[in-house]
């Protein structure tokens, strides 16, 4: 069995835990690179190598507990998947669990979403990503990675931060005043207070890991340049937690290389600096 962090025992039970991760090794609609369903294990490994001390907010929020869930998804199809993981986190969300996906390619956290938004009427999803991800339908399924935020809409608002590639049919889908571009955003911070705004009280966090450079974060299924850059974001990300109620989260779309580990160490420590700033709000 594989868990999050090198913890004391104690810290990986459920019945304690006041988080849970879910791994969810899907890659059944990605079109480019492959190889995001080894992404969960990938975080796991890696968090091996992490202090479980955060010198910036002076606690351990392993204490808390963290605990790493071992459920088997039903990935035979898009639809079943959505529907295996929104069953999951309701599981989760009924036991009082903060629920943290780890994917996997961006399509697992539509079931989440559906999940949180029963459960919380005024939901904004907060989407980091270098895409859009507004398309209606793409090769035949309403439930590709491509189309994650068009279903996203369906359950809340979205705010983006960080896009830089949008086709024709995801501007009509687009509300201009929730979009946040990498190119208006790189040189400055001034942004932030704004997109916060947009927030509604209750959030969802959706990290796609290529929201970020690819020269800190190369390790992904779909790069592109001109992206987010490390302790900008971790700004943004604090007034985020500090100033809204996250309700959950994930991170996705990190694709393994197997001679460079940056990327992996990169979002297991985001992971954890996420569950930080929960602890410390």
């Amino acid at each position: 069995m594989t868990h999050f962090l090198d913890m004391d025992e104690e810290l990986y039970d459920l019945e304690h835990a006041r988080y849970v991760l879910l791994p969810v090794p899907y890659d059944g609609t990605s079109t480019f690179v492959k190889g995001a369903d080894k992404g969960p294990q990938a975080i796991l490994d890696a968090s091996d190598s992490l202090e479980l001390y955060d010198v910036q907010y002076q606690i351990e929020a392993c204490n808390a507990g963290i605990h790493t869930d071992q459920h088997t998804y039903d990935l035979s199809s898009p639809d079943n998947m959505v529907q295996s993981v929104y069953q999951r986190v309701k599981h989760f969300m009924e036991m009082q669990k903060f629920s943290i996906l780890l994917g996997g390619e961006h399509s697992v956290s539509v079931g989440a979403i559906k999940a949180m938004s029963e459960q919380y009427e005024d939901l904004t999803v907060l989407q980091i990503d270098a895409h859009a991800d507004l398309r209606d339908e793409y090769h035949d399924s309403i439930y590709n990675h491509a189309c994650v935020m068009c279903r996203a809409q369906d359950y809340a608002r979205v705010v983006h931060v960080g896009i830089r590639n949008v086709c024709t049919e995801e501007m009509h889908n687009l509300v201009p005043e929730n979009v946040f571009y990498a190119h208006e955003i790189f040189d400055n911070d001034n942004w932030m207070d704004k997109a916060v705004e947009r927030l509604t009280r209750n959030v969802y966090v959706t990290f796609d890991l290529d929201g970020l450079d690819p020269s800190i974060l190369p390790a992904t299924g779909t790069p592109l340049p001109g992206g987010l850059q490390w302790y900008p974001t971790l700004r943004f990300l604090d007034k985020v937690f500090r100033q809204r109620h996250v309700v959950g989260f994930d991170v996705v779309e990190l694709c393994p290389q197997p001679d460079n580990k940056v990327s992996d160490v990169l979002a297991a420590t985001l992971v954890y600096k996420m569950i930080n700033m929960q602890e410390v709000k």
